[in-house]
């Protein structure tokens, strides 16, 4: 059974929060944090990205980076424009993106609950990855950001959060994306937590590496069992309420001649002039030489859940037996770009040459997520681009 644990959360005063409030780290690069934070010294980016504070020749994995970070969180969590809870609390967090509204219970789930498989994963995760988010936990002694995480649909707990979206919201505003963003604390959070010990499983959506880095850290630091270290921060959402875009996929060269590559593609239903956005499962929209292709992929000669994705079906009949990427975490020849970029993105790549060829996929559905996780089984990497995307700085844990 689920383990939801409320928390002293630091956090910043109203006024300030959309200035506080970030991107996660990991959706952005160096360059693309340094310019959001420009001109804003409340930006949370300078804690959760510190190598920003820096010039563009610093290495970001530096001591002087992970030291800063640690400094920056140490004052701003005793600056005038941040407050800590006197109790341990849990909220809501809704996010409102074109109209469409989702919302979670923001708390900290348990270590010990991922260990075990009560909260189950669908994606290895990289050891580079691992060991920079570890880091950051052990030199700031805090969880800075929270993962996203889903669970089925409960009424019971549905009902619990219409009665605290009936209260006014400690936060909210929309930040410059148009994201709106809002947030209530719950009054009485017993009734949450003891629900949750009903709620079987758990399941990773979007933060892998900070629930892995949440685990390695208390690996090292051993700390007593009623530790808060033995705790990390996520927003948990009912199932129907998560939207999952699709992860598209670029390949920087091909191994033939595009003529050869497109003669070899026939067997899958190649056809010209296809829309850039695919409209059901099993469809691939392929962009090459300037020119919108359709692929059709076959049912899978492998036998599981995990098998049947679109992206481990182009995997199994394209990328690994056509352009030998048979990887797709380690091969350097094939990297992925967000369904929030749309396929205007992978255009500018493939037009200015950066990219040979782009696939634009049907999305990963969230039953499919479920299924696979279920069955103990993981996904090809990059699977789920989930969005809206949290914020990170509104609710920071400290152990």
């Amino acid at each position: 059974m689920a383990i939801l644990h409320p928390f002293r959360a630091f956090r910043p005063v109203p006024q300030v929060a959309a200035q506080v409030a970030c991107v996660p780290y990991d959706v952005i690069n160096t360059a693309e944090a340094r310019a959001l934070a420009s001109g804003n010294p409340l930006s949370f980016l300078h804690i959760v990205r510190p190598e920003i504070n820096f010039s563009e020749e610093i290495d970001e994995h530096a001591d002087i980076v992970y030291e800063t970070g640690a400094a920056k969180l140490a004052a701003w969590k005793s600056g005038l424009n941040t407050l800590q809870e006197a109790e341990p609390s849990l909220y809501l967090y809704r996010l409102v993106m074109n109209g469409r509204s989702q919302t979670g219970i923001f708390g900290c789930v348990a270590v010990s609950d991922y260990d075990k498989g009560t909260i189950l994963r669908h994606e290895l995760t990289r050891p580079d990855k691992e060991d920079d988010r570890t880091r950051h936990i052990l030199t700031q002694s805090a969880h800075a950001e929270p993962v996203m995480l889903t669970f089925r649909t409960d009424e019971v707990v549905g009902k619990m959060m219409d009665e605290t979206q009936r209260l006014e919201p400690i936060y909210d505003f929309v930040a410059p994306d148009g994201i709106a963003h809002t947030v209530w604390k719950v009054e009485n959070p017993d009734g949450l937590v003891a629900r949750f010990r009903e709620i079987p499983f758990l399941y990773v959506a979007d933060g892998h590496h900070r629930c892995k880095a949440a685990s390695r850290a208390v690996e090292a630091l051993n700390p007593l069992p009623d530790a808060e270290a033995n705790y990390f921060p996520a927003v948990l959402f009912p199932m129907n309420q998560m939207a999952i875009l699709p992860y598209n996929r670029i390949v920087y060269k091909i191994p033939m001649m595009v003529t050869d590559f497109l003669a070899a593609l026939q067997p899958f239903d190649l056809r010209e002039n296809a829309v850039p956005t695919p409209e059901r499962k099993g469809d691939v929209s392929m962009l090459i030489n300037g020119k919108w292709y359709g692929i059709t992929l076959p049912e899978t000669k492998g036998g599981t859940i995990a098998d049947t994705l679109d992206v481990a079906l182009l995997g199994e009949y394209v990328l690994a037996p056509l352009l030998g990427i048979r990887d797709a975490r380690t091969d350097k020849n094939i990297n992925f770009v967000g369904g929030i970029r749309g396929t205007g993105e992978l255009e500018k790549l493939v037009s200015e040459g950066t990219a040979q060829v782009a696939f634009s996929m049907y999305p990963t559905q969230i039953e499919e997520l479920l299924a696979v996780s279920d069955a103990g089984l993981l996904m090809p990497p990059k699977s789920t681009w989930f969005e809206p995307k949290l914020r990170s700085g509104l609710l920071v844990h400290e152990f």
